[in-house]
């Protein structure tokens, strides 16, 4: 399973992308981030994480697959 970073996301886990191996077995969205969160203790901090599934914002009920284009949205500012 592919993930793509971005913003401070990337800064976290140093890296642009992030590999995860399928024996992890993760099925949806949630499993995915509490996952990522607990790999990575320091995204926990964020104010709040979004994941795209496929281009669209997704859910934490969202299933998920090893084809499947991921990406973490990390929080953002501006006006």
């Amino acid at each position: 399973m592919q993930v793509l970073l971005f913003g401070i996301t990337k800064e976290i886990i140093n890296q642009d992308v992030l590999i995860i191996p399928t024996s992890e077995n993760i099925k949806d969205v949630g499993e995915l981030k509490a996952y990522l969160k607990q790999k990575y203790p320091d995204l926990s901090r964020l104010s709040s994480l979004g994941v795209a599934v496929n281009s669209v914002y997704a859910k934490e009920d969202v299933l998920i697959g090893s084809s499947d284009e991921l990406a973490l949205i990390p929080p953002v500012s501006g006006g």
